[in-house]
């Protein structure tokens, strides 16, 4: 049946593309329709050879469940029949479905299950603009099974802002469509927040709004669920808002909040929502769009190893995404809470997961693809090196890869999956999680392990209680001895009690326990078992005790192990010379060794920092028994800031991580100096007595150099001058030795005695004019001298007289005002009178009248 959306204005050219060409790329609009009728165009149409279902990829679950349904009802079905989805946690489907919307996570698991896409027609990449990871691997996936065992799959890519020559260039010989959408007007106002809270500046706006007749629905823009709280608490504030319904959309509702924030009501809407309104969802009846701007957008620092989740600003293609959400059914306005200058500086499209995130994940599909040489894949944008090198190290340390033949050198190299790579791509994880699952296999506590991984994996269960007796009581009631060692432990101690009370809302409401997350974690535990079982590993669970546990999962995050620095601090040094401060509302307070499976940097009260939770304590032993080649024994001469001196000592090192030192005797006076003598050339310590006389006369021996070559004297480099700090620092072991301790001794015996007198006699400190005044002059480390001397100063003074050395080097001449002000730089004193000085002198006597001018 003929829809009425613009889509159907390319559907008979797509009809006929399809009859030779298996590929195509379709730029449509928001609200074109090509998210729901293209996947229809291909199964009414007869579209040739459709050899199996077509998957519709999106890069969100809540879009993809959605579209199912709308699908579904405009075929006059229930989702589950013709048309279904796949999510995870979530399926509608049967033996007679046809269309089928996935995220694009679970195409990657079907290509690695069934590498020629077995049973699949067609693969539609829906809002491919958004670029995320597993969306660009896909592709180039299903561009290798297209070239190579199905020539009869058809590919399509859709986006609304699909930069087209990429695309194109990814995929020649695609047909290239596109239509446009019957939008109406959108009137863009900037109105920038300023200082105030970004919820405040929208609850302003929709007040501004509301002074003139909306005449549809709201959707407010805003980075997170936080933000959206504050926002909707702005909201109820306002008399404007009486009337209005208001409802928050993101991931984490669950199902039956969402549908309720995009179904028609009998009252207009305003509905708060982070970007996952931005594509894909048509949300009808919004003329009135409020956008931040912002979004915590997902990176990865591969230097530091962690992974970020900061507020940035959208892109300008983002911005223009939302703002037409207003103008679907007729013309809307739009306010944009950030200025128009800021506008036009942001980037103009948002850069691909490909090139920020961390990629292991990634990296271990395609091993287990087998393909060999992650660097020389075909990536729709390739990766940064550093992302990768980083990637295929965690990979290594996990047992999951190992180098072929002698290619162990980093990204240049190739590598093949091992026995325990090929089972942990078997779990649909993060390869640390599927390493920890094999562990509990291992000792024979996999069950446990699982709803572990589901807790570290999920959202927040316990959550803050207001109440603090109840906060402590809670505490009383889970926080046994093992418990206080890990945050995972203790969080499984709460989902275990709040699962014999049937998680019933009242009691994870008193307690604190979030239930939507507890029942999440709850099913993807079960799936983990599931799939353990199906990978024929051990999932017979027996006794174990906390400590197992704790040792099972140390096996995903070793390269995660921190020290405490003092027993009364939070901050920790971590492997990879990396620093961060442990959460603070973490139940591991007192062990000082731990690890933390959630490294993250985060803003917070203005401040960046480096953010370590779900922590657990680690017992010595352990590592040395599991990981006996990342343990090395130094000797190590070190400053020590809290005594601010040279210590020696005996290191026990795990990687790069001190974890234990041990004072040995007196250092070993080179490297002591060596070591004061660094402290003082970065800053860290003064040397009182080394002050500009000092550096004064290293510059008049360097002159010399320059002007008397013949001498042959050695020149002072920064290298010699740190050779004579290290000889002044010798000796000692403490900053409070050599503070005050002589210089110029040292510095000259770096001339003979022969050659010391030279120095005053050729280059003197100061230097007497004939009328009898006496300058200091400066000596620059080009080797040029100069001399300050006030104007009056100069009189009938011969310029070729201003010279040192024996004539040999000439002065600079810095002509100073009576205030001693410079005015001019000469290198000739006589052409300044016949040129310069009429205009200084007219410039300066009227200052100083007082003054001798002639």
């Amino acid at each position: 049946m003929a829809s009425n959306l613009p889509i159907e204005s390319i559907r008979a050219e797509l009809s006929q593309v399809l009859a030779k060409n298996r590929r195509f790329i379709l730029s449509a609009p928001a609200g074109s329709g090509k998210s729901t009728q293209v996947p229809q165009f291909l199964i009414d149409d007869g579209t040739k050879d459709l050899n199996g279902e077509i998957w519709v990829l999106q890069p969100r679950r809540l879009p993809a469940r959605m579209l199912a349904h709308r699908v579904a009802r405009e075929r006059g079905e229930t989702a589950g029949q013709t048309v279904g989805y796949m999510v995870r946690f979530d399926a509608k489907r049967n033996a007679h479905t046809k269309i089928l919307f996935v995220t694009e996570a679970l195409l990657l698991r079907r290509l690695q299950q069934s590498p020629d896409l077995k049973g699949i027609g067609a693969v539609l990449f829906d809002e491919f603009h958004e670029r995320h990871l597993d969306g660009d691997l896909a592709l180039a996936l299903c561009r290798r099974v297209q070239e190579g065992q199905r020539p009869d799959l058809i590919m399509g890519v859709m986006s609304a802002t699909l930069e087209i020559d990429v695309a194109a260039a990814f995929l020649p010989g695609s047909a290239i469509l596109s239509t446009e959408a019957r939008t109406f007007p959108v009137d863009i106002q900037y109105l920038a927040a300023g200082d105030r809270p970004v919820w405040e500046a929208a609850a302003q706006a929709f007040k501004k709004a509301a002074a003139n007749e909306i005449g549809g629905d709201c959707l407010v823009f805003m980075p997170g669920a936080y933000e959206i709280r504050k926002t909707l608490e702005s909201l109820s504030h306002l008399r404007e808002c009486k009337g209005w319904d208001t409802f928050p959309l993101h991931g984490q509702l669950p199902p039956e909040a969402q549908d309720a924030a995009v179904s028609r009501g009998e009252r207009p809407r305003i509905i708060v929502s982070t970007n996952v309104a931005e594509t894909s969802l048509t949300i009808e009846g919004v003329r009135l769009v409020i956008d931040s701007g912002q979004a915590r957008v997902p990176n990865y620092d591969p230097n530091r190893g962690i992974n970020t989740l900061l507020v940035e600003s959208i892109s300008q293609a983002s911005a223009d995404q939302r703002a037409g959400r207003a103008g679907r059914v007729a013309a809307g306005t739009c306010y944009r809470l950030w200025s128009e200058k800021d506008h036009w500086r942001r980037p103009a499209h948002t850069e691909a997961e490909s090139l920020r995130l961390e990629l292991s994940e990634a990296l271990l599909t395609l091993a287990d693809l087998g393909i060999k040489n992650f660097a020389e894949f075909e990536w729709l944008q390739p990766p940064p090196i550093q992302h990768l090198e980083r990637a295929i190290e965690l990979l290594t340390d996990l047992g999951a890869i190992e180098p072929i033949g002698n290619g162990d050198s980093g990204h240049n190299g190739e590598f093949q999956i091992t026995a325990t790579g090929r089972k942990m791509a078997g779990f649909p994880l993060h390869p640390r999680y599927a390493r920890i699952i094999l562990a509990g296999s291992e000792f024979g506590c996999i069950g446990p392990l699982c709803l572990a991984v589901a807790l570290c994996q999920g959202r927040d269960l316990l959550l803050p209680l207001s109440d603090k007796g109840k906060a402590r009581k809670r505490e009383e009631l889970l926080l046994d001895e093992e418990a206080a060692k890990s945050d995972v432990i203790f969080a499984m101690r709460a989902w275990q009690w709040a699962r014999r009370e049937s998680f019933a809302m009242g009691f994870c409401r008193e307690w604190g326990i979030h239930r939507a997350a507890a029942a999440e974690a709850g099913q993807v535990a079960s799936q983990l078992i599931d799939a353990a079982r199906n990978a024929r590993l051990n999932t017979e669970d027996k006794p174990v005790a906390a400590a197992t546990l704790r040792r099972c999962l140390l096996q995903g995050f070793s390269d995660h192990l921190a020290i405490r620095r003092n027993r009364s601090t939070l901050v920790c040094d971590l492997v990879h010379r990396r620093r961060g401060e442990i959460r603070r509302h973490s139940v591991v307070q007192d062990d000082a060794i731990l690890f933390s499976s959630q490294i993250e940097e985060r803003e917070q009260r203005g401040d960046v920092v480096v953010l370590l939770g779900q922590n657990t304590a680690v017992d010595l032993q352990w590592l040395k028994e599991d990981f006996p080649g990342a343990f090395q024994e130094r000797r190590e001469t070190r400053f020590e800031e809290g005594s601010r001196r040279i210590i020696q000592s005996r290191n026990v090192q795990f990687r790069d991580l001190v974890l234990e030192s041990v004072e040995t005797g007196t250092p070993d006076p080179d490297s002591a100096a060596r070591l004061l003598a660094e402290g003082v050339i970065q800053g860290q310590f003064i040397l009182k007595n080394w002050n500009e006389a000092v550096e004064n006369w290293i510059r008049r021996v360097n002159c010399l150099v320059k002007h008397f070559p013949e001498w042959e004297l050695s020149p002072i480099t920064n290298s010699d001058r740190q050779f004579m700090i290290e000889q002044i620092c010798y000796g000692a072991i403490s900053y409070k030795e050599i503070k005050d301790r002589p210089v110029m001794p040292v510095l000259e015996e770096w001339l003979n005695p022969a050659e010391r007198p030279l120095v005053n006699r050729y280059a003197p400190e100061r230097f007497t004019l004939p009328s009898g005044n006496s300058a200091k002059l400066r000596y620059e480390a080009d080797g040029s001298v100069v001399l300050p001397a006030v104007l009056q100063q100069l009189y009938d003074v011969p310029g070729k007289q201003l010279r040192i050395g024996d004539g040999r080097i000439p002065l600079k001449i810095e002509i100073l005002a009576p205030s001693r002000r410079p005015v001019q730089i000469t290198s000739d004193l006589d052409a300044f009178w016949q040129s310069s000085y009429p205009a200084v002198k007219k410039d300066l006597k009227g200052r100083y009248p007082k003054h001798e001018w002639r």
